[in-house]
């Protein structure tokens, strides 16, 4: 007997209690079992010439030790030289050896087995599972032995053990176990041992949850077993964001993308690897799977909630695969690969590169296809819905041929058709059609081409009528739309709001519905805006209908903080303050409008809107207001009534003294008052409007200076007006503006203040010095407009640039 022996296997590979266990439980031994070089029990036992017997392994190590060395062939127990290295096996003590280990393992498996259970010491367990482990590994055979002793279900009740260690190497002893056996695994699939494997993946950062990922991995290589593992909740979701996860074990992430990899082969696995982000797969099917699997994979696909990347992503990839399914006439095809297409344009990136994969032509042969081979009414909203979304991406429309006949989306025949859908359809194609209208509109490139097609189509009426549609899905779009087109058809859509009854004043409820602010708001004021201002017919009906009260409400209720700042509030409040300035542009025809500036002081808030910082639109419509009020005021102004002159005074008018009234506007020489009569002098309107002379924005400044030019027009007392604009110190920007010259509509305004100035013999003498006045009166006098070059030229003669007589032009006029 070898009383010395280390062990039947090499046990410096486990752990102490395993070797432990063996030693507790083995038989007797005898010394011929081991070799003498490795000091194991034999496998392959083996003779060589001298009778010594040798592990075949161990002694062909020591041939080859000897070689590579330069030794001579000896035997290792005599160290005499061999002459024949020839091995004979040792059949009969092999087989002496391998029954003795199979009554000795069978031995040992038992007492594994009656350890197994969860009231054993720690100890025992862990010295079970360890024996386990090597038996399976050191012969497939054994792996039958442990499924046919029943143990496959006592190392799963290890799971349930208190001990971590247990448990941990109970999953580490599962996974050899089934190691390329399919009947161990589908063993261990029975039951609910699965979903207890899958909770120690909620493990974070574990041994555990490494043994389970390993154990999941092995399970997976199994077909029938890959539905039940994706079946467990949550299963999929944990694995793809180990996947991903950057503290993560490097070999555990590999693990769980492997185990993902084998349960693709489940169809209802990879929509759940779509739910949760791992695309891929889904997208794979889509490209390279069966016609049945391609509409399946692409209606789930429909169905999927993605974001920017994702969608863009996604177009890459199968964009060009589900337009090509789009393209078929298969009904079935065509719906699953239209929701598919309908998810992923979303987003202006995507719509671009569907765009670029030729999504349009078949799309708008789907909407307007008629007859047998038509759209169901359902799926024309969805076409309706996907060309909605490309259209908004900006693209240029102008160029992309769409029909047959070379036409493009905003040709006249395209656009003809869309309005025939938009007059003859459901709610629901209606508002994704106008929507396509809204994007083609914003577009410089393509609005005009829209505007002609509406106007040949006289459907402006019917779309106007859309305003009053009780779905607000239908009403948006429709007043988006109205508002692109203002600028290019203002006194067509005048007409038509005021030639309608209740459209105005579905309007006006939009605008005043106290619900915060909303885009329809926005839009709706927006349109309202761009209306022409002196179209007296539709003033006059916002008068009556008192639309202008509830817009000024609108903008102070803004000021005082009552409606706060949302995603609108900007386009809302420069829309309400232009809209606010229309009523002043009538007030020599309506009494009406003059009564309602005066009521609200109206020249007061436009005065203090002038310091709308950052709200340029607000401080120019308000700059704008400020000169029709102004330009009113000299209307407006009550001249004093002069006492009769006493008989005496009439007499002798030597002996008579001009009366002294007290308290008489200087520019205007009667009662003024701000509220009254609108007059600047009042509430620093004249120093607001200075300050925005020097705006970055050429419009708020034409607008300001056009409302400080009032101050020097003809009616009120123009040396007074240059004495305020000297003590508001605004002749210095009125020279800036000049010879900045920024804009030609702005040099014109400039140019006529300054003549005005240059009036007075003291301004005049004082910029006489200024060489840069000189060059802009100059450059205006030979390259501006017929009137500029009139007024430039009598500004010179003031500073003495061009000599006093007949002048260049003739019938020149006087100031």
């Amino acid at each position: 007997m070898a009383d010395s022996w280390d062990g039947s296997y090499d046990h410096g590979s486990q752990s102490e209690e395993s070797y432990h266990f063996e030693r507790l439980h083995m038989e007797p031994i005898y010394d011929s079992f081991i070799c003498p070089l490795t000091k194991q029990v034999m496998k392959d036992p083996v003779s060589l010439e001298n009778g010594q017997t040798f592990d075949r392994e161990g002694i062909e190590r020591w041939f080859k030790e000897c070689r590579d060395s330069g030794r001579k062939l000896v035997c290792p127990m005599t160290q005499k030289e061999l002459k024949s290295i020839e091995l004979n096996p040792s059949i009969a003590l092999r087989h002496t050896i391998e029954e003795w280990t199979a009554r000795n393992e069978a031995v040992q498996l038992d007492m594994a087995r009656r350890s197994l259970n969860l009231s054993s010491p720690e100890s025992e367990i862990l010295q079970s599972l360890q024996y386990i482990q090597y038996i399976c590994q050191k012969s497939r055979l054994n792996k039958h032995d442990v499924r046919n002793n029943e143990l496959i279900p006592m190392i799963v009740l290890m799971l349930k053990s208190s001990s971590r260690r247990a448990r941990c190497r109970a999953l580490e002893t599962l996974r050899i176990v089934v190691e390329d056996d399919a009947d161990n695994k589908a063993i261990l699939g029975e039951g609910d041992t699965v979903r207890t494997i899958v909770k120690f993946l909620s493990h974070e950062q574990s041994k555990e949850r490494e043994q389970a990922v390993s154990l999941l991995y092995e399970l997976s290589k199994l077909e029938a077993l890959c539905e039940k593992i994706g079946s467990v909740n949550g299963a999929i979701l944990i694995l793809v964001g180990m996947t991903s996860s950057k503290s993560e074990n490097v070999a555990t992430v590999e693990k769980a993308d492997r185990t993902l990899e084998n349960l693709e082969k489940c169809e209802n696995n990879v929509l759940q690897m779509a739910v949760n982000g791992r695309l891929q797969p889904l997208l794979n099917h889509i490209l390279e799977g069966p016609l049945e699997t391609k509409l399946s994979m692409a209606s789930y696909l429909g169905e999927l909630v993605l974001n920017n990347d994702v969608q863009v992503f996604v177009a890459r990839t199968v964009g060009s695969s589900l337009i090509t399914i789009m393209r078929s006439g298969n009904p079935q095809s065509r719906e699953a690969s239209l929701k598919a297409l309908n998810q992923i344009s979303c987003c202006e990136k995507s719509a671009r590169i569907l765009i670029e994969e030729g999504i349009l032509p078949p799309l708008v042969k789907d909407l307007f296809t008629v007859g047998s081979n038509q759209l169901p009414m359902r799926l024309k909203e969805v076409s309706a819905t996907i060309l909605a979304n490309v259209v908004n991406s900006g693209y240029e429309f102008d160029v992309i041929q769409v029909g047959s006949d070379h036409q493009t989306l905003v040709s006249e025949e395209i656009v003809h058709n869309l309005l025939h859908l938009i007059s003859n359809t459901g709610p629901g194609i209606e508002c994704k059609l106008l929507q396509v209208l809204v994007g083609l509109t914003c577009s410089q490139a393509t609005v005009l081409n829209v505007v002609a097609a509406i106007k040949s189509s006289g459907a402006i009426i019917s779309l106007v009528q859309f305003i009053e549609a009780p779905q607000k899905d239908l009403r948006l779009p429709s007043i988006k739309l109205l508002q692109n087109l203002s600028p290019h058809m203002g006194q067509e859509l005048t007409d038509a709001l005021r030639g309608t009854v209740g459209q105005l004043g579905s309007l006006i409820r939009v605008v005043s519905e106290n619900l915060g602010i909303t885009e329809e708001q926005a839009a709706a004021i927006g349109l309202l805006a761009e209306l022409p201002e002196q179209d007296l017919g539709l003033t006059r009906q916002m008068l009556d209908d008192r639309a202008f009260e509830l817009i000024f409400s609108r903008v102070v209720k803004i000021r005082q903080g009552e409606i706060r700042g949302t995603r609108f509030v900007t386009p809302f409040l420069e829309g309400l303050v232009k809209v606010l300035a229309r009523v002043t542009f009538v007030l020599g025809e309506e009494h009406d409008a003059v009564s309602f500036c005066r009521e609200h002081e109206l020249a007061r808030l436009f005065i203090e809107l002038l310091q709308s910082n950052g709200l340029d639109n607000v401080q120019m419509s308000s700059a704008v207001a400020l000169e029709n009020l102004s330009q009113e005021s000299k209307n407006l102004t009550k001249l004093p009534d002069l006492p009769t002159p006493s008989f005496c005074s009439s007499v002798f008018p030597c002996f008579s003294r001009p009366p002294v009234i007290t308290g008489l506007c200087r520019l205007h020489r009667g009662t003024c008052s701000l509220k009254e009569t609108f007059c600047l002098l009042e509430g620093q309107g004249v120093e607001k409007l200075v300050a925005l002379l020097d705006h970055n924005n050429e419009r708020v400044v034409e607008a300001a200076l056009a409302a400080v030019c009032t101050l020097l027009e003809d009616g009120v007392d123009i040396e007074q007006g240059m004495k305020v604009l000297c003590e508001a110190e605004g002749i210095r920007p009125i020279i800036d503006v000049l010879v900045e010259k920024r804009t030609e509509n702005l040099r014109r305004r400039a140019v006529w203040a300054m003549e005005r100035l240059l009036r007075s013999e003291e301004i005049a003498y004082e910029i006489s010095g200024d060489n840069n006045v000189g060059t802009a009166l100059v450059d205006a006098f030979q390259h501006a407009d017929y009137r500029t070059r009139q007024i430039a030229e009598r500004a010179l003669r003031h500073v003495d640039k061009i000599p006093n007589f007949s002048g260049v032009f003739p019938n020149l006029g006087g100031g």
